[in-house]
């Protein structure tokens, strides 16, 4: 408001200096029109008064019976052979003679003939011009500059008034239209207020306020604000929601890990104390050698357990960073056949199939974490469904992805398990038998090393119908010699 104030008084200052100085100008100028034809007329009553009677020439006998303005004129006359004298003419028509002093100073203003000029004489601001008659009389007219006056006066207070006047009314305009622009501003800052307020740093954290719909209005600067706010509290509900599903997945993931790694160290606890016991009581029993034999036996197989699952976990955290892979060709026909080769003797009571092309299909990878992928799927399909279910694995190439598939005919999956199938200890059996619940950590390991190699991994799933789709980059073909 002041910067606008400010600007608009500049302007309208200037505009009222331009405005007087031009309107002054017009005045001046129209008053020494008049001021030159009266100039005439004196000189001509001049001359005819000093043919008449040279000596005898007063401002009386030249100006008695003439057509004098209603303004009243100075006027003096000198050089004509008598003494020079001068009058006031008033409006009342009545002359009143210019004292010595007064005489003087109206002759020496005028230095020229023919030129008005500005004078201050007998209180009165007069404009003043000089003619010289035929007979060489000096006539000296003037008519008041009261008229410019009191209408520049009249103008400076017309301007004036009209400048405070419209600077009240801009500043309660600018007042009223600033504060009905600034509402929807006011309103982003109360929502951004109310979520400052929220405590983000607890579990549970939903953004619910939002700058209301009338005051983000996209057309509107302030409007753009509110927008940009909402859209901005959306991202950030949808992070803190994204961060509170991978804390909770964190915490499944570390009671899962927790509960995995103290089966077997149990086991390894139990059947230690036994060992001990035996050892130190050689005679207590006869098959102390037998036992505590199978004790070692146990400890063995649970920390071989417990290794592994390390390993999966290690082999997960580097997959993560982008490391453990190193790539090369590798022919996906020739792997598929390598693992289903493997795979026949573990479940003798499947049906395993195997559709591959003729010729290889290559992809740049990790031939080794490659193998893995396979065969944990193919373990997948051997753990989770019955006896006499036909496992068929494929390989196919197209549009510069090689595809591989692992299908049965099954049971199927549960469709509220599909979306977690990926997870860290993610289980299709809810038990943590070893023969169907394992870690849960099988296809999490192969999600992983397929996102490595840039590909992707989808299931498609439904009663004696599911698929594991693994799609992978084709190699680049291999510059010809020509």
């Amino acid at each position: 408001m002041a910067a606008v104030i400010g600007f608009v008084s500049l302007i309208l200052v200037i505009v009222a200096i331009i405005t007087s100085a031009t309107l002054g100008l017009t005045l001046e100028s129209q008053l020494d029109t008049e001021l030159r034809s009266l100039s005439s007329k004196t000189e001509a009553w001049t001359e005819q008064a000093i043919q008449s009677n040279p000596v005898a020439v007063t401002p009386g006998t030249v100006l008695d019976q003439r057509s004098v303005p209603s303004t009243g004129i100075l006027y003096t006359v000198a050089g004509h052979g008598g003494q020079p004298s001068g009058a006031i003419v008033g409006t009342d028509g009545k002359l009143r003679d210019l004292t010595s002093l007064q005489l003087a100073a109206a002759t020496y203003a005028v230095q020229e003939l023919n030129v008005p000029v500005t004078t201050e004489t007998a209180g009165v601001s007069w404009r003043l011009i000089a003619q010289q008659t035929r007979s060489g009389a000096i006539v000296i007219t003037g008519l008041p500059r009261d008229n410019i006056q009191l209408t520049m006066t009249h103008l400076f207070t017309v301007i004036a008034l009209a400048t405070v006047g419209g600077l009240i009314l801009l500043a309660l305009t600018t007042a009223l239209t600033i504060s009905v622009g600034l509402r929807p501003l006011r309103s982003v800052v109360a929502t951004a207020t109310r979520v400052a307020g929220q405590p983000l740093d607890r579990g549970e954290v939903s953004i619910t306020e939002r700058v209301p719909e009338e005051e983000a209005d996209p057309g509107t600067e302030f409007g753009r604000v509110g927008v940009a706010l909402n859209t901005l509290l959306d991202h950030v509900d949808t992070s803190l929601a994204a961060r509170q599903r991978n804390e909770e997945r964190m915490r499944r993931f570390v009671a899962d890990a927790s509960h995995e790694l103290r089966t077997p160290l149990a086991s390894i606890r139990g059947y230690s104390e036994l060992s001990l016991r035996a050892l130190r009581q050689p005679s207590a029993a006869a098959g102390t050698v037998e036992s505590t034999e199978a004790a070692l036996e146990r400890i063995q197989a649970q920390s071989l357990r417990m290794t592994r699952l390390v390993e999966d976990l290690l082999l997960l955290a580097r997959l993560d960073e982008g490391r453990e892979l190193v790539h090369s060709p590798v022919d996906l026909t020739q792997l598929a056949v390598e693992e289903l080769t493997d795979a026949r003797p573990t479940a003798t009571e499947h049906r395993w199939e195997l559709d591959v092309p003729s010729d290889p299909v290559m992809v740049d990878g990790d031939a080794g974490r490659l193998h893995q992928v396979v065969a944990n799927l193919l373990a997948n399909a051997r753990t989770h469904t019955p006896a006499g279910t036909t496992v068929t694995l494929s390989v196919t190439a197209a549009g510069g992805h090689a595809e591989l598939r692992v299908h049965d005919d099954g049971p199927g999956i549960d469709p509220q398990l599909q979306t977690e199938m990926f997870a860290r200890f993610a289980r299709g059996d809810a038990s943590r038998a070893r023969q169907t619940g394992g870690t849960g950590l099988g296809l999490a390991i192969v999600k992983a090393i397929v996102e490595g190699h840039g590909g992707t991994i989808a299931v498609e799933s439904t009663p004696g119908d599911t698929s594991f789709v693994v799609r992978l980059p084709l190699s680049a073909p291999a510059p010809s010699d020509a």
